[in-house]
Order: C-alpha cells, then structure tokens, then sequence
C-alpha cells in the first residue's frame, strides 16, 4: 500500500461525516442498492458467460427453479418452480412452475422456455462455455459433444445397423492425422487430400458433401476391419441426409414439458444435489419468444441480451445500461413474487480497481464493494470495523498454465514451478485473510482433498534441472496474464519466487477482462492468474472443469483415468465412498499440475450498516430482492 492511500483512509472517513448528503443517503431513500461489481460484464447472456462479475447482475433479473435462501447456503426456497419431487434413486425430477410466473414484457415463463434452455445451451453450434454444467441430463452431453453417429444409432434410424455393430467406427476421426486448424473439405484437389480429410475429421463432423463422397466409393473411409459394407453404405446414407439437421430430438435429451407448467429432467446419473446445482445461471430460462426474434437458437452475443431488449424472468429488470459507468435494474412489476421485493433497484458499477472502490465506498459512494485489496485491510479493520467483512468464501487462487505450450507441456517444468511457490508467505504478506491451498478444492463438509501442494525449493531446482534446465539455464521467458489491478501484487510476488528459486524470469501481462478470458479459451496464454469459485457446495464444481472439452479447462490438459474416477463416483451410491473416489480424482489430476493453486479465498469486502437482510455465506449469492436499505 502506498503512504498516499494510508493518508487518504483517515481523510475520507472524516469527509463522509462531513457532506451534507451521500450518493448512499440519497440512494436510501429512493430504495436503490449501490453495488460494486469489479468489471464491466463480457455480456449479460447467462448461456455464453462464465464470470462472477456477471453472475451478480444475471442473478439479479433472472431466476432458476430454484432460489436463494438469504441466510443458509444449503436453503431451497421456491423460485421459478413452486415445488419439486423426485424419484427413488434421483435420476427423475418434476417441478412444477409457479403458475403466476411471468416474463419481465408479461408474458408467462413456460416449462417450453425451459425446454428451449437447455436445448440452446447445449447446442453444439452456440458453444455455450458452460455447457458442461447442463451434462447431468441424459443424453446431453452426446448432443453437446455432436456425437451424431452415437446419436443416430441409438434413436434407431439406421435400417439393419445398431450401435454395437458400429461401436468401433472411428467417428471422431483419427488425431493422428495432421489437418490445420480449421480446415475445410477441399474442394476440388486430389483424392489423397481428401482422403486424409475425412480420415482425420470423422464421420460425426463431415458434410453432407464429403459423406456422399464416401457413399460413392465405401473404401475411402477406414471402417473396422470386417465391417459390413451394406450396413456401411446405410449409415452413410443417414448420416448424409442428416447432415445439417439438429438431432436434439434424436438425441432424446432429458428435458420435457408435459405441459406449461410442468417441467421434467431425467438424469444421466443420480444427482442429490440437482436443487442446489439448478440455482446456478446456466440452469435459468431463456425466453423463447425473444431469443429467436433477434436470430436462431445457437446464434451468439445476439441483440435480445441487450438493453433495451433484454427479458428476464428475475425480479428485476434492466433499466439502464452505460457501458464501463453502469449497469441499473428496476422492479420487475410482473415477477411473480414483487410484493415481497425489498428495495427499488440495484445499480451494479463496474470498478476495476480496488484501492478506488474502497474510497469510493469510504466517500459514501457504495452499499457494499466487491473486494478490499489485501494491503488496506489492517487499515480499514481499524478505521472502519462496523462495515469491513472478513468471511469464508469457496474458492481458489491458482495459475493456469497452457500445457500446450512447449517446456511448459512437461510435468516436471510445471511440478517446479508449483514447489517454489511460497503460499504462506503469500497468504502473511500479500492475500491477507486467505488460506494458503494445498490442493485445489478448499474443505467442505465431509470432503477433504489430499496435500498435495509443499513449498521445496531444493526439489524444485532438481526438477527443473531434470527436465533439461539446470539454474534455470536457458528456460523461455513466459508471460502471465492478469485482469485486475488486485491480482497483480500475487502476481508480482510469485514471479519473485520463481526468479529467486529457479531463476527463470516470467513477465506479466494486464488484460480487460474479456481478452484475459478469451485468450484463456483460445489457448492463446503461457500462464495466467486465475480463481474459481464453486457454484454449489460439492467438490464436483471444482472438479467437473478438467474435463476434455470442458469450457472453463482452457489448459490443454485431460486424462480419460481422470475422467474415469469422475465418472465413477458419479455412479456411487454411497456419499462417503463418492467422495474418496472424488479425492482420488483430484490428487491424480493436481499430480499432474496443469494449475498451480496457491490460496483458498476468504471475502474482503465493505458494507454499509443500513443494508438489512444481508447474511455470510459461503457461496457469496446474495438475493438481492431481500434485502432491505434503511434511511
């Protein structure tokens, strides 16, 4: 901290006692809640977005099934559904929609807008990045992934082939053959180019024009060997006429509306949890009638997201919308709880920097910030006890490395990197009120991960020297991308350690935050700071994202023995033996180090004594519409 923000901390205590009325005392009485919000939203699209920044301000003007308690993390109070019930083993869930239910334009929310949801969301062509989060259905994840060949096989399309005579065709293609990123059917070049095109793509991601092309000559494509041709040339046929089409109803994905206000979801596996998971945005509604006037189901980032024509089902609704100023929501006067709505609106305002959000808070300019920076909170626990927070919070510090990078693809190059981590001294000095992590996922519950994060600079010199560089000799200068001016003293400290441990220089890199996520996705990073807050209270939501194609990977890193144990204690029916199968899970993939975690998180944050209605918790998913402002 610098000794001008030391000064100004006293000073701006004493100037909120001495304007005769603050942006507070102002907003008081007119029932508005100043939020502070970190950054402006990538977008407010709940089905192409994964940040918290924007999952305040989407929970704000929609709603799940179910909604959330305002004092207990494990509470399931009503929400878009009135009630719930489930089957024995909780693979089969109906909910029943609240019947005055309505749209912020006063149409009614439908179990066909959530039906409409799902299939969007899971849409291969949306490419939804969360799109993992809806898996739990059955049949999802093969319609997400565009397994069409599974697809088509197992809706029983194809005369005289089943999915067990073709269990061993090579849809996806073979990933030994070399196409460029992006490559497209060559259009009129030799036979050979062609035959390593479809060799290479597979038949679940071919056009209708090279299938044909296959149809017209069955040895172009390599079948298993002894494979019938006749039940060839059938599927190649199908899968021709197919092409093109959304096999979502093929797919028999487990969602269905047997009428309007009856919702069911039959899962792939059972899911004790499914209430709590529903809360989060990428389970909410989308409205049908609005979503397809601006475009298709899987078209991105369309104009039915934007104001003015953003319609939600929460209960609030967008007000205004002034890019890098601010974002406002008013009562939604069709919500169909509005009498029990405690305050007027919320004004989300998006401040990037810490230190500045502080003082704007401490000038009566905020109800509530989102973070204190770690080397104000001495200070500020001291000047201004009664509205400093410090509570649990589930998430995680870590750096994401890009294991695609050459040198940083080799486990002991990353092994190295995460033992010369120093986190308590990180967590003394720097992240004041967090924990330092010793693996990914903090404590919950009966859940505990094994250690498997140490500080050992010895082993990691050896390490590194192993893996070809000795004192560092030689190693590449990476760059690490960071989106907040918060991040960057870790940042900053952890580049020290590495260059006083292993004497290898890593730069730093500051991104807004839309191009800090992008080239996450894009793989476009050598190492890049990053945190990840659950959703719900099972180890699951820090689990499920190392996953091959998981949106939210973005490291480049899979195991299918990884995804085995997932997938195992899935199928547990006993929670105690679930979760050490989870534990098991989790040690094989920190062992392999595609992320460096360092800290566990707590919440540092400002609120104002006249916001009635607020309560810790550890999901931070505070229900804006029970709050209370008292003048």
């Amino acid at each position: 901290m610098t000794r001008c923000a030391l000064f100004l901390l006293p000073a701006l205590l004493c100037l909120t006692g001495c304007q005769k009325e603050t942006q507070v005392e102002k907003a008081n009485r007119d029932g508005i809640f100043l939020m502070g919000n970190s950054s402006e939203p990538k977008a407010l699209d709940h089905q192409l977005v994964t940040g918290v920044i924007e999952s305040k301000i989407i929970g704000a003007l929609f709603e799940g099934l179910v909604g959330d308690d305002p004092e207990k993390d494990d509470g399931l109070p009503p929400g878009a559904a009135a009630s719930w019930e489930h089957n024995a083993d909780m693979t089969e869930w109906t909910f029943r929609l609240q019947p005055e239910g309505r749209w912020s334009d006063g149409y009614r929310v439908t179990a066909y807008d959530f039906v409409f949801a799902y299939h969007r969301m899971l849409h291969p062509d949306l490419a939804a990045p969360y799109a993992e989060m809806v898996y739990p259905l059955k049949n999802g994840e093969d319609y997400n992934k565009n397994l069409r060949g599974r697809i088509l096989l197992h809706a029983n399309v194809v005369p005289g082939v089943t999915w067990e005579d073709a269990k061993d065709i090579a849809f996806a293609g073979d990933a030994k053959v070399a196409l460029e990123k992006g490559a497209k059917w060559p259009d009129s070049t030799t036979d050979a180019q062609r035959l390593d095109f479809v060799k290479g793509t597979g038949l679940d991601a071919l056009g209708k024009e090279a299938l044909e092309w296959i149809a017209a000559d069955l040895t172009r494509y390599p079948w298993p060997a002894g494979f019938d041709p006749v039940k060839a040339k059938s599927l190649v046929d199908v899968m021709a006429a197919k092409a093109g089409d959304d096999l979502f109803e093929l797919a028999n994905v487990g969602v269905s509306a047997p009428d309007e206000l009856t919702l069911k979801l039959v899962l792939r596996e059972p899911v004790p949890y499914l209430p709590s998971l529903v809360r989060h945005y990428t389970w909410f509604p989308v409205p049908q009638h609005v979503v397809l006037q601006h475009g298709k189901i899987s078209d991105r980032f369309t104009e039915w997201s934007r104001y003015p024509n953003l319609t939600g089902n929460g209960a609030f609704k967008l007000k205004i919308w002034r890019v890098h100023d601010m974002i406002e929501v008013e009562r939604n006067p069709h919500y169909w709880d509005k009498a029990n709505v405690g305050i007027n609106g919320v004004r989300f305002l998006p401040i990037e920097n810490p230190y500045t959000e502080t003082r704007a808070f401490l000038a009566g300019q905020l109800h509530t910030t989102y973070q204190v920076p770690s080397d104000l909170i001495k200070e500020v626990k001291k000047k201004a006890p009664q509205e400093f927070r410090q509570e649990p919070y589930v998430g995680a510090l870590f750096v994401r490395v890009n294991t695609t990078r050459p040198v940083l693809s080799d486990p002991r190059v990353r092994q190295a990197m995460a033992l010369a981590i120093d986190r308590q001294q990180l967590c003394d000095y720097i992240l004041e009120g967090y924990f330092p992590a010793t693996s990914l996922t903090p404590k919950m519950g009966s859940y505990e991960p094994d250690k498997i994060l140490t500080f050992d600079p010895e082993k990691a010199k050896q390490l590194l020297a192993e893996a070809g560089f000795p004192d560092g000799a030689k190693f590449p200068r990476f760059t690490m991308l960071i989106s907040r001016p918060s991040a960057r003293a870790s940042a900053e400290a952890i580049q020290a350690m590495w260059r006083r441990h292993l004497n290898i220089m890593v730069d730093i890199q500051n991104k807004d935050w839309g191009s800090y996520v992008s080239a996450q996705q894009n793989l476009d990073f050598d190492l890049a700071a990053a945190g990840w807050v659950g959703d719900y209270l099972d180890p699951t939501t820090f689990l499920h994202m190392w996953t091959e194609g998981n949106g939210n990977n973005n490291t480049g890193w899979h195991s299918k023995d990884y995804e085995a144990l997932l997938s195992k204690a899935a199928l547990e029916p006993d929670p105690a033996k679930r979760l050490e199968v989870l534990k098991q899970s989790e040690t094989l993939m920190m062992s392999a180090y595609p992320i460096l975690p360092f800290a566990w998180y707590s919440r540092n944050y400002m609120l104002r004594p006249e916001v009635k209605g607020w309560h810790p918790l550890l999901l931070d998913n505070h229900p804006l519409n029970t709050l209370r402002l008292e003048r």
